[in-house]
């Protein structure tokens, strides 16, 4: 072991001298050791790493990827078990840890048969219902958070709702989220919350951590507060793998503080984009529309053309100047017809007009004292007066002789 004057080591030589010292030990290379699973993590790499708890002392344990695959379960935090292998330095961290090359299943640990038994209680009691749990606002105003301020969580929860939905407000009820006074403080953050007349929405949230670390929001006051609570509460406790108890109580459990956040809100681009939708939607209704009654108006025009005084007047003079035409031509014919009646029979008459005969060297004989026409040569004695009527004029005369 490398030593320094005045025995003053460096952290890397003294590091290498404690690992030396353990590894060297008989007794650590081959050790079991009890103790309750706690911060259980199975990465994408295959190995596993934990932590072994026994109140509030802790030993951290890793098993390697060649050994989880001969593992004939995956441990759970809150287990208690048993764990084979050999300690060893982790110079990087300065820890120690145990390398487990087996794990037995011995039971339940204390916290997490603590947890089971709230839980069914809870349960009996109808809290976890699904009748119970209401839906969350869609477009929330304020939003009430129970958190730290000084949590990563928080600022997380800010940047999502500043990113999807700034039209939010934020109301922050501060409140330790970890240690033995973080259950009360939550349960006095949530009732601050529900005394607001103008908050929509409780989003209660930390980060993850270990089983230890998340215990407050296990605990029985905290699960019936969000219970209890007159506004919905969405629950973003942890990492998507971390279950609290007010995840079963909350109305909507999220798997991280930053899904909570969107699950609460909705994202403004897409709203943004679905009121330009809505737009073109309705100026293209408008237009369809406007276009049909246009259409409409048109047909009624049309038939208020068709069925108006002026277009009946025009009709009926149009019918009066087509009865004027028709009655004028069968005048004009009844005319005509009549005309050649008179023709034909002034031309019969002209026929036997006497003037017409005596014109052609005939004589009317009258007697002159009676006037009588005289038809015989019978009539009349002799040398009684007569008149003879020529056809330019009349002249006296006797009869003379007898008529033979």
């Amino acid at each position: 072991m490398a030593e320094l004057p005045n025995n003053v080591f460096t952290v890397t030589t003294l590091t290498a001298a404690i690992q030396d010292l353990i590894e060297s030990e008989d007794l650590f290379s081959d050790v079991w050791v009890e103790g309750e699973i706690s911060n259980f993590k199975a990465y994408s790499s295959g190995h596993w790493s934990f932590t072994l708890k026994e109140g509030s002392v802790q030993l951290k344990g890793v098993r390697w990827r060649s050994f989880v695959a001969r593992q004939p379960y995956t441990p759970r935090d809150g287990e208690h078990v048993r764990a084979h292998g050999a300690i060893k330095v982790y110079p990087d961290g300065g820890t120690y840890q145990i390398q487990a090359d087996r794990l037995r299943l011995l039971g339940v640990g204390d916290l997490y048969r603590q947890l089971e038994e709230i839980k069914g209680r809870l349960q009996a009691e109808g809290l976890f219902d699904a009748e119970r749990k209401r839906p969350l606002p869609v477009f929330p105003r304020r939003i009430g958070v129970v958190t730290s301020p000084e949590a990563a969580a928080y600022q997380d929860v800010q940047n999502v709702l500043r990113r999807r939905y700034p039209l939010a407000e934020v109301v922050l009820s501060p409140t330790l989220v970890q240690g033995e006074a973080a259950p009360e403080g939550i349960v006095r953050a949530l009732a601050r919350l529900n005394a607001l007349p103008d908050v929509d929405v409780i989003l209660v949230c930390r980060g993850g951590g270990s089983f230890e670390d998340l215990w407050a929001f296990n605990d029985e006051r905290v699960a019936r507060a969000v219970a209890a609570s007159r506004l919905p509460v969405i629950s973003g406790v942890g990492h998507e793998t971390d279950t609290t108890l007010i995840d079963y109580a909350a109305d909507v459990r999220a798997p991280t503080p930053s899904a909570a956040a969107e699950m609460l809100t909705p994202d403004i681009m897409d709203l943004k984009a679905a009121v330009q939708n809505g737009a073109l939607l309705l100026d293209a209704a408008f237009r369809d529309d406007l276009g049909g009654r246009g259409e409409r108006l048109d047909a009624l025009a049309h038939r208020l053309k068709r069925a108006s005084p002026a277009s009946l007047l025009a009709y009926d003079r149009q019918r009066v100047d087509g009865l004027t035409e028709r009655l004028n031509s069968a005048a004009r014919a009844l005319l005509a017809l009549r005309s050649e009646r008179v023709t034909a029979r002034t031309a019969a008459l002209e026929a036997v007009n006497p003037a017409a005969v005596l014109a052609r060297g005939y004589v009317l004989v009258a007697d002159a004292r009676s006037g009588q026409r005289l038809t015989s040569a019978q009539v009349g004695e002799a040398g009684a007066p007569v008149t003879l009527t020529f056809h330019d004029g009349t002249r006296a005369a006797r009869l003379d002789g007898k008529a033979e």
